[in-house]
């Protein structure tokens, strides 16, 4: 069955996926604490991806100055994605779907090749969605400026 991709006004799916710093992550443990953006981004190694995630270590001071989580998503194995973040000195653990289980449930799994669209969810500190945005197409990104205006609209 596929979902269509989940807008602001919902409650964002519970998940918990395995992470490069060898922890598991459960997004309700942000609740009351920090906002999140999810980033879903098709597979690691790839030049948009690549691109895409640098620039999150590039802005994390940005992000972080914001009280927002970055957690970058792919339905990569682990070793594969500490491997990608040690290789580009990442600042951001990375999450691994590799059950695809978290891209289903927020409606971005791409049902032919069995990776998550490239897709974004500000999520806020009471659970909810506040943004989101999902890519035509795996070949574009949204830059961290446009990421960024949408995280101060929720904070004010």
């Amino acid at each position: 069955m596929i979902v269509a991709p989940l807008q602001a006004g919902t409650e964002a799916p519970e998940f918990t996926l395995s992470s490069t710093s060898g922890e598991s992550i459960t997004l309700s443990g942000f609740r009351g604490q920090r906002n999140v953006l999810l980033a879903f981004f098709p597979l690691a190694f790839t030049s948009v991806c690549t691109s895409e995630l640098c620039a999150f270590s590039e802005d994390f001071d940005q992000f972080a100055s914001a009280e927002v989580q970055i957690l970058p998503i792919s339905v990569d194995a682990v070793p594969s994605l500490k491997e990608f973040r040690s290789k580009h000195e990442m600042k951001v653990q990375l999450l691994s779907d590799f059950k695809r289980e978290a891209s289903a449930a927020f409606g971005v799994l791409q049902p032919d090749t069995f990776f998550s669209n490239r897709a974004y969810f500000l999520i806020d500190k009471t659970g909810m969605i506040t943004w989101s945005y999902v890519e035509a197409t795996p070949g574009t990104k949204r830059a961290n400026a446009e990421l960024l205006e949408a995280i101060r609209a929720i904070s004010v």
